[in-house]
C-alpha cells in the first residue's frame, strides 16, 4: 500500500524539521557547555546593552578562580569558528579552562556596537569605551567580535589579548593564552 501524503501533512512535517533545526543551531550558538560556562544575558533597554558581571565576580572569588569572559554575537561567523573549535578539542582543553577559570559567556549580537555596549561591576556601569580605557586594554578603539578578557576577581586583566579572527585557535596557543604566556 502506498503512502500519501496530505498538504496539512507536509507543512506540519516542515514545520517540525524547521524547528528542530532551528533549536539545534540554537544550541550551538555560545561557549560550548562542556566547559560549564557561566551565561550572561545583556540586560537591553534604551539602545543600552549592559551585562553584569557581578554575579560572576562574586563566584569567581568564592571559587578562587580567574575569570574568562568571552563575548561573542549570536550572528558572527568567526565566533562559531572559535567555538567550534572549543568543542572539538574538549578533551585537552575542558581540563586546563576547570583548574582556573570562571569561563562567562557573554551572549551578544553584531548589531551591538561599542556606543551601544556597557559592562557593569557592583554599582558601576561602563560604556565599551571606558571600561576598555579604565583596563587599559590596547583594544579600546574598536570593537571586535570575538573578544576575550582574562581578569582576575577584582576584575583586573591579567594580560593583553588578542581578538577577532584566527584568535588563538590552535591548541597549544590557546594553552598559552590559559597559562598567561605572553
Amino acid at each position: 500500500m502506498r503512502a500519501t501524503w496530505s498538504i496539512g501533512r507536509i507543512v506540519a512535517a516542515t514545520a517540525l524539521l524547521c524547528g528542530v533545526l532551528a533549536f539545534a543551531d540554537a544550541a550551538a550558538v555560545g561557549f560550548p557547555a562542556e566547559y560549564a560556562p557561566m551565561v550572561v544575558e545583556p540586560n537591553v533597554t534604551a539602545g543600552k546593552t549592559e551585562f553584569d558581571l557581578t554575579a560572576a565576580q562574586v563566584r569567581a572569588k568564592r571559587e578562587h578562580k580567574r575569570l574568562y569572559v568571552y563575548l561573542g554575537a549570536k550572528d558572527c561567523p568567526y565566533c562559531r569558528a572559535y567555538e567550534a573549535f572549543l568543542r572539538q578539542n574538549t578533551d585537552t582543553l575542558v581540563p586546563e579552562f576547570a583548574r582556573d577559570y570562571l569561563v562567562v559567556d557573554l551572549r551578544s549580537a553584531l548589531s551591538v556596537k561599542a556606543n551601544m555596549l556597557f559592562f557593569k561591576v557592583g554599582a558601576e556601569s561602563l560604556d565599551y569605551k571606558t571600561f576598555m580605557d579604565r583596563i587599559n586594554d590596547e583594544r579600546g578603539r574598536l570593537l571586535v567580535y570575538p573578544s576575550v578578557w582574562l581578569f582576575n576577581t577584582e576584575p583586573k586583566p591579567l594580560m593583553q589579548m588578542p581578538a577577532g579572527t584566527g584568535t588563538f585557535q590552535t591548541v597549544p596557543e590557546q594553552l598559552e593564552i590559559l597559562q598567561l604566556v605572553q
